[in-house]
């Protein structure tokens, strides 16, 4: 990410631009309702927020065809799929954060990727 065509903080983002970035974490719905919002109205928080949410919800994707596979592990494949359930809450829930803060902060360990991979969506 170039961290030189972000705002350095919050405060340079009004309450109105955030409202894209909150409902895109709303779950798939509120991702929906989140594109046709930023439709409307497009904003750079908005864009960037989307993206890590997109790149959240494929990440639930995949991760609910690795419990499909974990199961047929006896136990430790139920632990690991929990294991990987809690990881992306966790992620989900740092998104959420730095969207109700107006932050441009990727989500730890994926949201760098997030952000290359659909770099030009929702722009």
């Amino acid at each position: 990410m170039n961290t030189a065509t972000v705002p350095s903080s919050p405060a340079s983002v009004s309450a109105e631009d955030k409202t894209t970035a909150i409902v895109a974490y709303l779950t798939l719905i509120g991702f929906i309702a989140a594109v046709v919002i930023h439709g409307t109205k497009k904003t750079r928080l908005g864009a960037y927020h989307l993206r890590q949410s997109l790149g959240l919800l494929l990440t639930s994707i995949a991760v609910a065809v690795a419990g499909m596979i974990l199961a047929f592990i006896p136990f430790l494949g139920w632990l690991a799929d929990l294991a990987l359930w809690l990881g992306v809450f966790v992620l989900w829930i740092l998104g959420f954060v730095a969207a109700l803060k107006g932050e441009f902060k990727a989500v730890p360990i994926l949201g760098e990727n997030y952000q290359k991979w659909f770099g030009s969506a929702f722009e």
